[in-house]
């Protein structure tokens, strides 16, 4: 790993993440839901904070911002695309852009769906991806301003990064996610058996984020909207893809 990665549990159910680079010491922060977790985290560890990724314009995501700039003075990197609706940003990415933490690469993702503007940040030598509130684990959020169209094309693009990618997702949503997802796939053996570990991990007070691209693949009904097992599963077998994502969308709203 070129990352050492730190869970932060914000606000309720909130995640951010600190990342520093083993080669240089740089920190980088992915979100900022409220600065007195992230503050003792870093002080915690004796660590600096260097950048602030942003993935979107959630107060959730952002509040927490101005007193951790107040003190710590880093970069602000944010989407170009939401940069009106962001606080103010000292580099402004679209997709397909990249940045440094230290020496590790960092890969901008438009997610557009959740809201328009998400960007999610991947770093392929640490085979990780920050996705807030477009992937989530078991789930995928609320589509608050993009169309299922958008938000399906941004599920792709995660899909099709290596199946050992490590997902962190913003939020602790997961065992209410499992629920839903069972009521759609009872039969799934690799859905049963994570749900177990959900459980287990919640009865112990253990984050379920991060989970691997991996589980998404075989468990999350938000990603396996394309198969035909989950065209069955949900009586839609001449649907397209995006139709049945937009069902299981509609489900889970009303869930």
């Amino acid at each position: 790993m070129t990352l050492e990665i730190v869970t932060i549990p914000c606000l309720a159910d909130n995640y951010a993440f600190l990342l520093r680079d083993q080669a240089t010491g740089k920190v980088a922060l992915v979100d900022a839901p409220e600065s007195y977790p992230i503050q003792k985290a870093l002080q915690d560890k004796g660590w600096k904070l260097d950048i602030v990724l942003l993935t979107h314009h959630h107060g959730d995501h952002i509040d927490g911002l101005p007193e951790l700039v107040a003190e710590y003075h880093p970069q602000v990197i944010g989407a170009k695309a939401d940069a009106n609706r962001l606080p103010p940003l000292d580099l402004a990415l679209n997709e397909g852009d990249t940045f440094m933490v230290g020496e590790s690469v960092g890969h901008i993702i438009d997610v557009s769906g959740h809201t328009i503007g998400h960007i999610a940040f991947h770093f392929p030598s640490a085979n990780t991806v920050f996705t807030a509130d477009s992937l989530m684990a078991l789930g995928c959020g609320r589509l608050f301003e993009g169309t299922p169209e958008m938000m399906w094309a941004s599920l792709s693009k995660l899909a099709a990064l290596p199946a050992d990618t490590i997902v962190y997702s913003g939020h602790e949503y997961t065992a209410s996610n499992a629920k839903f997802a069972l009521t759609i796939e009872p039969e799934n053996t690799a859905l049963q058996t994570r749900v177990a570990d959900i459980t287990a991990k919640r009865a112990a007070g253990i984050p379920t984020v991060p989970s691997t691209l991996t589980e998404e693949r075989a468990t999350n009904p938000f990603l396996r909207a394309h198969l035909p097992e989950m065209k069955t599963a949900m009586r839609m077998e001449g649907a397209t893809d995006v139709e049945v994502f937009t069902a299981i969308r509609k489900q889970k709203d009303n869930f």
